[in-house]
């Protein structure tokens, strides 16, 4: 600045009188002394010429006034004299505001209570939680919705600058989110970095911290609905919108109460109510909120016919039969989407769309007729299907099977089906229909021949058998299921040829039959149940006549299993079963009409039907009355993204010639087992050893199948 003094004080014309040097060169600036000797004259540098400028410096008064030159006309700020403005007029009605310290945001936030969403992120609210009550719900909804704790993990070395960019766009979602609550006039307060208000201290890391004050919640004023006054059944329409004048504001309220007049219109007879986007009109100085929903109901409907786009496959009749309503009855929009899922639910299409069709517009008191016209794709009906299983006792078993699900429409399919393995082989042909006579509502026809070479008897079988049902399904399971039918039964049976003994002559049993089934399920799934229960009881009134001789006697069972969800993770599954078949002796009922025990689906650890009485052979006979119990804990690991559980089990059970159970003589089998989740079901191998083995009893079982043991 010193130097810029210096030039300022030289006149004009001692500049234009300075001599004006000629362009010099490179050769011309460097001095002879650092040519002959570089060094010696680096070391010298250019400290003589700066003392020399430093002293000139020193010299000058920097206080003096610069003496006066002609070329300089603008008078020195100390010699203008500045007139005093005139004071502006008071004005009438204008106030100014005054402050106190307590008014301060910063003061009213020094005792805040902070909630500490992350490393880089908080919520400071006022202290009295009645001004703002719903500070963890706001808190969760903020941290989901958060850039800040959305990107915190993205980069780990956030600067100030990032942070505060973040936190501009986190201060706007507050102040969203605050209206959405209802408070129109509150403030946050952003503080990046650590510092807040009148505080000196600071966070060593990066962080953010947003501090509420919400101000009043405004409330709801006045509530127009349009023409929902025109709907007959406005008084309970409007009940179901909740929504009334002087409730707290709130656009969660809106959209919550919205969707809830939607459904009642739906489910009161209004397949052609509109219901337009709401208008909000805020009033800051009511603190107040007008809410406008424009509602048209459009008449009250009844249901007509339903018209089907392929009556040749699917008739319009058929489809009368799987709705659950009526023509006339009241319209209710969830039983037009229960028919589009029992559409879907028959296999046989593979897309349904259905369209309401204004058939008669409601005249005075007389409702309208909607028809509903179901348009279809169909699906391939056609499908081959195997299975495989494999126990160590049980041995192989493969099966396959042929279906046509539509060969006699509507819904009546032809099955094919075989079974080869190591102690059963099997052809059979099925005829079912669906929705027989009613929804849900099932017809089997099944004839079958097999051949049975198990370690209890050898059967060579033919059957027929018709049952009538209600059973559930992957979607639709039902808290009550039930069949009955009808069984005829010709079969040739004997003991079990093995090595030891010669073969036996076969016995001959004509068997007629009508099973009853019940089920009673809590469940809340088919396949996997993680809590519920079920109980069902199987009777079968059956006449037998074998040598001449006629048997009357009652086959029944009865099972109960129990699900419950004791952790996250855990699921403890247990069950009982009781047979028995009072009537007649045991030599008059078939080897394979009796009961058995042991295998996979029994007592794990023993092998299939080798748990009860034997003959002097060692060889199963069954017997007339059973009783099992298990118990297993079904425990997800995190492997293959949790599909992979762990399953201790142990089971127990006796098999009696006596129509009572024997619990003296109970076998006990424990082990451990895995599941594989899939789409279908869990994949299941169990792996088992008897705890009380008999002679026979091979160390150690293993079975593979797809689902849960029970």
């Amino acid at each position: 600045m010193a130097l810029a003094a210096l030039a300022l004080s030289a006149s004009p014309q001692a500049l234009a009188a300075q001599d004006q040097p000629a362009e010099q060169s490179l050769e011309d600036l460097i001095p002879d002394a650092a040519v002959e000797n570089p060094e010696s004259w680096a070391q010298q540098g250019v400290e003589p010429a700066a003392r020399d400028a430093a002293d000139q410096i020193a010299d000058i008064d920097l206080d003096a006034r610069l003496p006066d030159d002609p070329a300089i006309t603008v008078p020195w700020p100390d010699e203008l004299e500045i007139a005093e403005p005139e004071p502006l007029p008071r004005e009438e009605g204008i106030e100014f505001a005054e402050f106190e310290d307590e008014d301060d945001p910063a003061d009213a936030l020094a005792d805040a209570a902070v909630v500490t969403l992350g490393p880089e992120l908080s919520l400071g609210f006022p202290d009295d939680e009645e001004s703002f009550p719903m500070r963890e719900e706001f808190a969760e909804r903020f941290e989901s919705l958060s850039t800040i704790e959305e990107l915190q993990d993205a980069d780990d070395d956030d600067s100030i600058a990032q942070l505060a960019a973040r936190a501009r766009q986190d201060e706007e979602l507050l102040g969203e989110l605050l209206r959405v609550y209802g408070y129109y006039d509150a403030q946050v307060i952003r503080t990046v970095g650590g510092i807040r208000p009148r505080r000196d201290d600071a966070q060593r890391s990066p962080n953010v911290r947003f501090d509420i004050l919400p101000g009043p919640r405004y409330a709801f004023g006045a509530i127009d609905l349009a023409r929902l006054s025109e709907a007959r059944d406005y008084d309970s329409l409007r009940a179901a919108f909740e929504i009334q004048p002087g409730d707290p504001l709130s656009s969660d309220a809106i959209v919550q109460e919205q969707f809830d007049l939607d459904l009642a219109l739906g489910e009161t007879g209004y397949p052609f109510a509109e219901i337009d986007e709401p208008e909000l009109l805020i009033d800051h100085a009511r603190a107040e909120g007008d809410l406008t929903l424009p509602v048209r109901p459009n008449g009250k409907y009844a249901f007509g016919e339903i018209v089907s786009s392929m009556p040749d496959f699917l008739s319009s009749e058929h489809l009368q039969t799987i709705a659950r309503f009526d023509p006339g009855d009241v319209y209710k929009r969830s039983l037009e989407l229960d028919l589009r899922r029992a559409i879907i639910a028959t296999g046989l299409v593979s897309s349904v769309t259905i369209t309401r069709r204004n058939a008669a517009p409601p005249t005075g008191e007389e409702l309208g007729e909607v028809a509903l016209d179901v348009d279809m794709t169909k699906a391939r009906l056609r499908t081959i299907a195997g299975a495989i299983g494999y126990g160590s006792e049980e041995g192989f078993r493969v099966e396959a099977s042929w279906e046509h699900r539509n060969l006699f429409p509507p819904e009546g399919a032809l099955r094919v089906r075989a079974i080869a393995g190591t102690q059963e082989q099997l052809a059979g042909i099925t005829f079912r229909r669906n929705n027989f006579g009613g929804r849900d509502r099932v017809l089997n026809l099944d004839a079958y021949a097999s051949t049975i070479d198990s370690p209890a008897f050898d059967a060579q079988t033919a059957a027929f058998v018709a049952t009538f049902e209600r059973s559930s399904t992957l979607l639709f399971q039902k808290p009550i299921s039930w069949s009955i039918g009808f069984e005829a039964v010709a079969t040739r049976e004997r003991p079990p040829v093995t090595d030891d003994s010669p073969p036996q002559p076969r016995e001959t049993y004509f068997i007629g039959a009508i099973p009853g089934y019940v089920q009673l399920d809590t469940t809340n799934d088919l396949l996997d149940p993680t809590e519920g229960f079920r109980v069902s009881a199987r009777l079968s009134p059956e006449v037998s006549r074998n040598n001449g001789r006629q048997s009357v006697y009652l086959r029944s069972q009865f099972d109960a299993s129990y699900y419950q969800q004791v952790s996250e993770q855990v699921v403890v599954a247990g069950r009982a079963r009781f047979g028995t078949i009072p009537g007649t002796a045991i030599d008059n009922i078939a080897p394979s009409r009796r009961f058995y025990g042991g295998g996979g689906g029994s007592v794990r650890g023993y092998g299939y039907r080798m748990i009860g009485p034997r003959d002097e052979n060692g060889d199963p006979t069954g017997g007339r009355s059973l009783a099992e119990v298990a118990l297993e804990a079904r425990i997800r690991t995190g492997f293959f993204d949790g599909a992979l559980s762990v399953v201790p089990f142990i089971d127990a059970g006796t098999v009696s010639t006596s129509t009572t159970p024997d619990f003296e003589t109970f076998r006990v089998g424990a082990g451990l087992g895995v599941r594989y989740q899939t789409g279908f079901g869990p994949i299941r191998i169990d792996v088992g050893a008897p705890l009380n083995p008999g002679p026979d009893d091979s160390p150690v079982a293993v079975y593979v199948s797809l689902g849960q043991a029970f």
